[in-house]
């Protein structure tokens, strides 16, 4: 069995986001997150852990890093959507838009990290996205901080990037020894979407 590979864009937006908010420290970060590693198609998952196991060491600074990278990584994956993809899910009436934007995530998460297995449930405007597995979350000891707020950011940059308002949270993070990462996005001024 082969290692699970972290996908590019993943590396590449945590990348930008060291960059942006923790410059000096750069040069360190950057051998696990080489430009070399992040022209590959898959980043193997052994250095994005030494990544994000020293950034849980930067004082306050993990969850900034990590919510600034889901919102590049949600940026950068509605860019570079066919356009056709973009029109279809702008022109989607408003109470099944949320619908069709979370069609996208999960479609771009498991483009991140195969391994997550995303799956979302509806009920009464609120979606319930459980990931199977997280390469953030991936902790030897248990953590009473969740470090899943990649996954949060990037899910509310995306609504936002469609329309929509929305409030994400995390409801359970497998870093706090449960089974799965759950999060709960309730989007705002929109009609139910119940499932």
């Amino acid at each position: 069995m082969t290692d699970a590979k972290i996908g590019r864009l993943l590396a590449a937006s945590l990348h930008q986001s060291i960059a942006d908010l923790l410059p000096t420290r750069l040069e360190f970060y950057e051998s696990w997150l080489d430009a070399e590693r992040l022209r590959e198609k898959g980043f193997d998952r052994a250095p994005f852990s030494a990544v994000c196991s020293f950034l849980r060491r930067e004082a306050d600074r993990y969850d900034e890093v990590v919510r600034r990278a889901g919102r590049y990584a949600a940026e950068w994956a509605v860019a570079t959507l066919p356009a056709g993809h973009r029109v279809i899910v702008r022109s989607t009436p408003g109470a099944l838009r949320p619908r069709a934007v979370f069609w996208l995530v999960s479609r771009t998460i498991r483009e991140l990290y195969r391994e997550t297995g995303p799956r979302i449930r509806f009920r009464k405007g609120v979606a319930e996205v459980e990931l199977r597995a997280s390469p953030f979350c991936d902790v030897r000891e248990e953590t009473t901080h969740p470090l899943c707020g990649f996954y949060v950011a990037a899910i509310g940059r995306f609504l936002e990037l469609f329309g929509i308002a929305a409030t994400a949270r995390i409801v359970e993070c497998r870093a706090g020894g449960h089974p799965h990462c759950l999060l709960s996005v309730k989007t705002i001024g929109e009609e139910s979407v119940d499932g």
